[in-house]
C-alpha cells in the first residue's frame, strides 16, 4: 500500500475509531488496515493512534497529522481533475437529507445531475435522524431546521415557509379553525423525532415574537412522511413547509388554515466537514442542490 492509500486508511480509522469498520468499508482484511497505520507511524517515527480493546483514538500528533492528511488528500483529488471537464468529476459521494427532501426534490431530478457527471457514484441516506457527519463518513448533508453548534461548516441556502394544514375530512369532523381562541377545541398532529419526548405545541407569530400554544393531539409521529399522512387521514392540524405539501393543496387533499398565523420559517442548509478544500464532486453536488432549491426557498437577497 502506497503512502497516499495509507493516509486515506488512517483518516478513516481516525474518523470512525475502528480498524474493523474501516476494513469493512475498504473491503480489506483488518490486518492490512492495521499494517498501513503502523507503516505510517514507523515512517513518521511517532504514534498516531492509541489503541485499546474497546477504543481507537488519535494522539495529539495523530490529530495534527489527520488535519494535514485531510487537506492533502483533498488537494490531490482536486489536482487530478484540474484541467478536465465535467466528465472528470468522479468517485463516491455520500450524502444525507431528510426523507421529504429526497422524495420531493432530489430523487425526481437526480437523473439530470448524474447525466452531467456520469462518473459519480452517489450514496443517498434519507431519514429524519441527525447523522454524525464525520463518524458516518458523509461528504455533506442537507439540513432543514436550526443547526447545532457542531464544529461543521454550514452553507445556508434560505428558508422554507411554514403553513398550517388540515384535510377536508378534518374540517367535516372538527370544523375549520379561524381564531387562536378556537385552538383548544381542535387537535394537533404532534411531531417528535424521539417518541416519548415532549412534543412542541402549535407555533405562531404574534407580531413581535414566536409563541407556542399547547394543544391536545390524537397521535404523535417521528418522521415527516407519517406527519403528512396523519394530516391526510384527518387526524389533526400540521405545521409543515409549504413546498412539501404543495401537490396536496393543489389537489384539494389538504386545506391551508389560519393563514395569518405562520410558524417560524425553517432554514435549509448544506453542512459538511471542516476542511480547507472541498473535493470537486462535493462542490458540484452542493451547487446543484442550491440551484435546485432556489425556486422553493426564500433568501435574504
Amino acid at each position: 500500500m502506497d503512502r497516499l492509500d495509507a493516509m486515506q486508511v488512517f483518516v478513516r480509522v481516525a474518523e470512525v475509531g475502528s480498524f474493523t469498520r474501516t476494513a469493512d468499508e475498504f473491503g480489506l482484511p483488518k490486518a492490512s488496515i492495521s499494517n498501513a497505520v503502523q507503516q505510517l507511524e514507523k515512517q513518521l517515527d511517532v504514534r498516531l493512534l492509541n489503541r485499546t480493546t474497546r477504543k481507537v483514538a488519535m494522539t495529539e500528533e495523530g490529530r495534527v497529522f489527520y488535519e494535514r492528511c485531510v487537506d492533502l488528500l483533498a488537494d490531490m483529488d482536486e489536482l487530478g481533475s484540474l484541467f478536465q471537464g465535467d466528465a472528470a468529476v468522479s468517485g463516491r459521494l455520500r450524502v444525507d437529507m431528510p426523507t421529504g427532501m429526497a422524495k420531493n426534490f432530489v430523487l425526481p431530478n437526480l437523473a439530470d445531475f448524474l447525466g452531467r457527471y456520469p462518473q459519480l457514484q452517489l450514496e443517498i441516506s434519507s431519514s429524519d435522524r441527525r447523522v454524525d457527519v464525520i463518524r458516518e463518513g458523509f461528504d455533506c448533508v442537507i439540513r432543514v431546521g436550526e443547526l447545532e453548534d457542531s464544529g461543521l461548516i454550514a452553507r445556508k441556502l434560505g428558508d422554507m415557509k411554514i403553513i398550517n394544514c388540515v384535510s377536508p375530512g378534518y374540517i367535516e369532523t372538527w370544523g375549520e379553525p379561524r381564531y387562536l381562541e378556537q385552538l383548544s377545541e381542535h387537535r394537533l398532529v404532534h411531531y417528535s423525532p424521539t417518541l416519548g419526548a415532549h412534543a412542541g405545541g402549535w407555533e405562531y407569530w404574534d407580531g413581535e415574537t414566536y409563541r407556542s400554544v399547547d394543544m391536545p393531539g390524537l397521535v404523535t409521529v417521528n418522521n415527516t412522511d407519517a406527519y403528512s399522512h396523519a394530516c391526510l387521514s384527518g387526524l389533526g392540524i400540521i405545521q409543515v413547509p409549504e413546498v412539501g405539501v404543495r401537490r396536496y393543496l393543489e389537489s384539494g387533499e389538504m386545506v391551508e388554515v389560519l393563514k395569518a398565523f405562520h410558524a417560524q420559517p425553517m432554514p435549509v442548509s448544506l453542512v459538511y466537514p471542516h476542511r480547507r478544500h472541498l473535493a470537486r464532486r462535493v462542490r458540484v453536488f452542493m451547487d446543484w442542490v442550491a440551484e435546485l432549491l432556489s425556486g422553493y426557498i426564500h433568501t435574504d437577497n
